[in-house]
């Protein structure tokens, strides 16, 4: 693929999958799946195959499918980069990728510890991968457990939520990890705190797609878990890379690098100064909470569900400067 096509972001493929057909991977049906789902995976990139996630909260209606997906397909197995939001829809993933191919699944990578981008891996355990994520993945998800399962449950319900768990990694990343899928290989790099304390990427060598999972977002307001100046000072080492595409956590499935960093690094800049300006004028959090960053509202989808949070976090760490 040239330079000129890999720019244009055309899907070369597009496969669609039921949730009812999500059973290849498992050991057997996985049951409460929600009816009606439709699960489409586009090749962004010779067996590069990424699901676009909706601009939703938790729903019954959605089972949790609101973050972006993906899958690598080498000469002897695949793998997966992000599950989604529940068991249903890591169950569609699976279809997806036996509509794509019959190599085995080797290695489901977690980008970092959400829920909508980890609970889709129970659909995965049959199939017996390493599970890889961030050296700190495993005990920012024991410290978490109980209060996710019980509110995305909630948020779900029962029968969207039928099967879904938490699986720690089995392979922890704390610097760089080569993984060879046969004749391509992926380049793993555990990251900074930014987004959260344990964000990694994922570089296919052969295409130069980067996965960036939320280190990236683009249409979806940004949610901050982690530092606000380590995003920004991580932005300013990424868009350094050189990558043919990358795939957001949120947004579409493929996107131009740098150009993708723009509304982001504007979005968390903005966020920042209004609430440095706020720290130095005696202002409160509630104060900031109401006001930082309200120029950024029409630029983003769910902007009043998560911007307030945002800039809870980014006063409770800028105080401290």
């Amino acid at each position: 693929m040239s330079r000129e096509q890999g720019k244009q972001l055309l899907s070369r493929r597009t496969l669609l999958a039921g949730a009812a057909a999500g059973t290849a991977l498992s050991a057997g049906p996985l049951r409460g799946r929600a009816e009606g789902i439709q699960y489409a995976v586009n090749e962004i990139a010779p067996g590069v195959w990424v699901h676009q996630g909706r601009h939703e909260l938790f729903s019954p209606r959605n089972a949790g499918d609101i973050a972006n997906a993906g899958f690598v397909v080498g000469n002897e197995a695949v793998a997966v980069i992000d599950t989604g939001g529940s068991a249903t829809v890591g169950a569609s993933l699976c279809a997806a990728i036996r509509a794509a191919t019959d190599r085995p699944v080797r290695y489901v990578i977690n980008t970092h510890m959400h829920p909508d981008h980890v609970f889709g891996n129970a659909a995965f355990v049959a199939a017996a991968p390493a599970f890889v994520g961030h050296f700190k993945l495993e005990r920012a998800l024991a410290a978490r457990a109980e209060r996710y399962i019980a509110v995305n449950r909630e948020l779900l319900g029962d029968a969207a939520f039928t099967g879904t768990r938490l699986i720690p990694p089995t392979v922890s990343v704390s610097d760089r990890l080569v993984l060879d899928l046969g004749g391509r290989s992926l380049v793993i790099e555990a990251q900074p705190t930014a987004h959260t304390d344990n964000d990694l990427i994922v570089r296919d060598v052969e295409t130069g797609t980067v996965f960036l999972g939320d280190l990236l977002f683009a249409e979806h307001v940004p949610t901050l878990d982690g530092s606000i100046k380590g995003w920004l000072a991580l932005i300013d080492r990424l868009v350094s890379i050189s990558a043919q595409r990358v795939v957001p956590g949120h947004g579409p499935a493929a996107m131009e690098w740098p150009e993708a960093a723009r509304s982001l690094r504007r979005y968390l800049e903005r966020v920042a100064s209004d609430v440095r300006a706020m720290i130095r004028s005696g202002r409160t959090m509630a104060d900031a909470a109401a006001s930082a960053g309200l120029s950024e509202k029409d630029a983003w989808r769910l902007f009043e569900d998560y911007h307030g949070r945002n800039v809870l976090a980014a006063f409770a760490e800028l105080e401290w400067e």
